[in-house]
C-alpha cells in the first residue's frame, strides 16, 4: 500500500493538468495501474453543455444522456423562463454552471444551489458556450443561438446544432470558423442528421442531389383560399412531430423547409440547385442523398428526435436506444413522395431567393419570419400574412455583403424594428 501511494505521488505531476486527477478517486486497496485505468475511463466521458435544456430538444437530449450516463457528464445547462424544470435538471444531472434568461430566476437558483455558478442573460449564455465542455448542444430558438455557437466554436468545442438560424443568418461566418478551428459541426435536425448519416463512408464521392424530405405539415393539399382561413389551433396541430410553437408554425408555412435548405447548403457545401425538397407525409424517410451513379441512400426511422440527438452526441459511435424501431409491416409499410406546391407555400421560394442573393438577405428573411410568426401566435396577423410580409420586406431590402458578427446582429435588429412597424 505504501508503494502504491508513493507511485501515486510520483505520477500526480503527470496527471494534475490532464483533466483534474483526484486522489479521492482511488479506491481503498486498489493498485496504481487500476486507479489510473479508472481515471482514464472517467476522462473519456464526454462533457456536454446544453443551451435550451428545458425545451423540446433539450429535454430529449437529457433523456438520451440519462440512458447513457457512462458516456456523458453535464457541465452546463441553460434555459429560458422555466426555472422549475431547470431546478429539477440541476438536481438530477449536477452541472457546474446554470443559466437563466432572467436575473430574478438566477438569484433564486443561486440560493437553491449555492455550490454551483448561476448566471443569466446573454452573458450567461456566452459563459456557458465557453465553459469546460467537449460539445455544445445548441437548441435555443431563433437568432439568439448565433453568438453562443460562434463563441463555442472559437473556444474549440464541437457543436451539436439544433438551432438552424445560426447557419441561416451566419452560415458563411460560422462555417469558416468551423474549418479554421478544426471542430465538428454535427447536425441535430432530423433531415440534416439523415443527410449526415447518408454521407458517412462516402466522403469524397460526388453528390448529384440532396433530397430533403418534408412532412408537408397540417395543410398539405390546401388551396390559397383555405390557407387564408387557417386558425392558430390548426397551425399548431402538426400531424407527425411534437415541437415548440415557433418551429411548428414554420412547418405549417413550410418556411422550416426553406430554412433547412439554407442550412443544408452550408453544412454540406452544396449549391442550392442540388437541393430538392420532397414532401413525404409519413416522415419515415428523413432525407436521402443521390450520388453521381444515381444510387440513392436514405436514412429511415420513426419520427423521434432522440435518434438524431444521439447520433450527434455519440459521434462517431452509435448509442444504445430504448425507443421503438421501424415496423416495415406497420406504419412504415407505405412510403409516398410529392412535389411541394410552391405557388401555395411561398416561403420555400423566398428562402431560395434569399440564399441565392446571399449577404444580408438570409438575415432579413430569418428576422422577418421570427417576428411575424410571433405576431401570428399573438393573434395580431393572419396565417398567410407571414409569407406576404416576408416577401414585401425582402423585395425592398438592399443586400449587404462580407458581414461580420456585429453586422449580422445589427441587420437582424433593424429588420425586427421594420417588421414591428
Amino acid at each position: 500500500m505504501i508503494q502504491c501511494f508513493q507511485a501515486l505521488r510520483t505520477s500526480l505531476a503527470k496527471y494534475k493538468n490532464n483533466g483534474g486527477f483526484n486522489p479521492a478517486d482511488i479506491l481503498q486497496g486498489q493498485d496504481t495501474d487500476a486507479a489510473f485505468a479508472l481515471y482514464e475511463e472517467k476522462k473519456t466521458m464526454r462533457k456536454v453543455t446544453i443551451l435550451g435544456s428545458t425545451g423540446s430538444i433539450g429535454t430529449q437530449a437529457l433523456s438520451v444522456i440519462r440512458e447513457n450516463r457512462d458516456r456523458f457528464r453535464i457541465e452546463a445547462l441553460a434555459c429560458g423562463k422555466n426555472r422549475e424544470l431547470l431546478s429539477a435538471q440541476i438536481r438530477e444531472f449536477g452541472p457546474k454552471l446554470a443559466v437563466t434568461a432572467e436575473e430574478e430566476d438566477a438569484r433564486i437558483l443561486s440560493k437553491e444551489f449555492p455550490h454551483i455558478t448561476v448566471l443569466w442573460g446573454e452573458e450567461g449564455l456566452i459563459a456557458a458556450a465557453e465553459d469546460d465542455s467537449d460539445i455544445l448542444l445548441n437548441s435555443l430558438m431563433g437568432i439568439r443561438g448565433l453568438v453562443p455557437t460562434f463563441r463555442a466554436i472559437e473556444a474549440g468545442k464541437d457543436i451539436a446544432l439544433a438551432n438552424k438560424e445560426t447557419l441561416v443568418a451566419g452560415g458563411e461566418l460560422v462555417m469558416e470558423a468551423v474549418k479554421r478551428k478544426g471542430v465538428k459541426m454535427l447536425p441535430v435536425d432530423s433531415e440534416h442528421s439523415a443527410i449526415f448519416q447518408c454521407l458517412m463512408g462516402n466522403e469524397g464521392k460526388k453528390v448529384r442531389r440532396i433530397l430533403l424530405t418534408a412532412s408537408g405539415g397540417p395543410f398539405r393539399g390546401y388551396t390559397k383560399e383555405q390557407l387564408e382561413k387557417v386558425t392558430l389551433e390548426q397551425a399548431l396541430n402538426h400531424p407527425n412531430w411534437s415541437m415548440g410553437k415557433k418551429i411548428t408554425i414554420d412547418s405549417a408555412t413550410m418556411m422550416n423547409k426553406g430554412l433547412e435548405v439554407i442550412e443544408a447548403k452550408w453544412l454540406f457545401d452544396v449549391p442550392l440547385s442540388d437541393i430538392e425538397i420532397l414532401v413525404h407525409p409519413q416522415s419515415i424517410v428523413h432525407s436521402a442523398v443521390e450520388f453521381e451513379d444515381t444510387s440513392v441512400i436514405a436514412q429511415m426511422g420513426l419520427p423521434d428526435m432522440r435518434v438524431p440527438i444521439s447520433v450527434a452526441l455519440g459521434y462517431p459511435d452509435r448509442l444504445a436506444f430504448s425507443g421503438l424501431g421501424l415496423d416495415f409491416f406497420g406504419k412504415g409499410a407505405e412510403l409516398t413522395f410529392e412535389k411541394p406546391d410552391r405557388s401555395i407555400f411561398r416561403c420555400i421560394d423566398l428562402a431560395y431567393q434569399a440564399s441565392e442573393e446571399g449577404g444580408s438577405c438570409p438575415v432579413v428573411l430569418n428576422a422577418a419570419n421570427e417576428v411575424l410568426v410571433d405576431r401570428f401566435l399573438k393573434g395580431e396577423i393572419g396565417f398567410t400574412d407571414i409569407q406576404k410580409n416576408i416577401e414585401t420586406i425582402l423585395n425592398r431590402h438592399t443586400p449587404a455583403y462580407h458581414l461580420g458578427l456585429n453586422d449580422i446582429i445589427n441587420i437582424d435588429r433593424e429588420t425586427r424594428r421594420e417588421v414591428m412597424g
